[in-house]
């Protein structure tokens, strides 16, 4: 079997390798990878992965082997799923705790963009509670998790401010719903009840900052890779300001959100009120120039490789 594998000696740090075929557990689902999908987590472990280790947390395909303690998908089920490493690979196991059917006619690509994004996004948003009418603060709002939490907080009838880094990464932003895109936090003084915050460095204090009395700060990343500060005691001078840090994960067995979850985000996007904002899409032959891309924050939105 063809996969993707960490290779730290080669362009990009990655290569095609033949590698074992997988070995599903008793509850999991063998999946025939038809389109995978890049995240910034992909991109940052294999500049400290071992050779050999198989990138990779989105899937789309079609079961080929369903589970053996008969749950999940039957055999011939087109699917998306999530699993915490692996997914560039031509086969994938796959929990079915954490798949979910593809509604006709969204297509492999679409539904690959899904996973990642739209957990993360549901889950970091769900630390708001009720969204109705709240101010939620959204940054790094122009990749693939910001744009699918804009959509989502605005769904929940939310107001939603989008920070990008430049203005021309803003560019789409408007239009799925964000009242406002911002590319500083220091230029007024308005108030957020919650944020989903995932630059981290001076961005995620300025973010700390600016919440409201009882308001949460949901961190999901540190994609400036830089330490952050800040003033403890004005926190505590406001009261009662939250900092929640979310592994995705970790996060989705805490709240006990898989297949079910993954499946209410696809009927979204049947239903077009969730845009799976596919920027970049290339056969995975094709994987270390958008690797690349994605490195250089050249796509606004998901980047999708399809398995050919």
């Amino acid at each position: 079997m063809r996969a993707i594998v960490s290779a730290p000696t080669q362009p990009h740090r990655i290569e095609f390798r033949d590698v074992p075929e997988p070995e599903p557990s008793r509850d999991e689902a063998l999946v025939a990878a038809r389109a995978v999908s890049l995240n910034r987590g992909n991109y940052r472990r294999l500049a400290w992965e071992a050779a050999g280790w198989c990138p990779g947390y989105d899937v789309a395909g079609e079961v080929i082997r369903a589970a053996a303690d008969g749950s999940g998908p039957a055999v011939g089920a087109r699917v998306a799923g999530i699993v915490p490493s692996g997914a560039w690979a031509e086969r994938v196991a796959v929990p079915t705790r954490r798949l979910a059917l593809i509604p006709e006619p969204v297509s492999f690509a679409a539904a690959a963009a899904i996973p990642v994004a739209g957990l993360t996004s549901l889950l970091a948003l769900a630390h708001g509670g009720s969204l109705l009418g709240r101010r939620v603060l959204i940054t790094g709002a122009a990749g693939g998790v910001g744009r699918a939490a804009v959509q989502l907080a605005r769904l929940a009838g939310a107001h939603v401010t989008a920070q990008v880094s430049r203005p021309e990464r803003g560019h789409g932003l408007a239009a799925l719903g964000a009242d406002e895109v911002v590319t500083r936090l220091d230029t007024d003084e308005s108030t957020f009840d919650l944020a989903i915050e995932s630059i981290g460095g001076a961005l995620l204090g300025q973010t700390l900052a600016r919440m409201a009395p009882g308001g949460t700060a949901v961190s999901i990343g540190a994609s400036s890779d830089e330490a952050t500060t800040f003033d403890v005691l004005a926190l505590v001078r406001r009261g009662a300001i939250n900092l929640y840090a979310m592994s995705l994960f970790q996060e989705m067995e805490r709240q006990g959100v898989g297949a079910r979850e993954l499946g209410d985000l696809l009927a979204l996007v049947l239903a077009r009120r969730l845009d799976p904002q596919v920027d970049l899409q290339r056969s995975w032959h094709e994987m270390g120039p958008m690797l690349a891309a994605l490195g250089e924050r050249a796509v606004a939105g998901k980047a999708i490789a399809i398995v050919d």
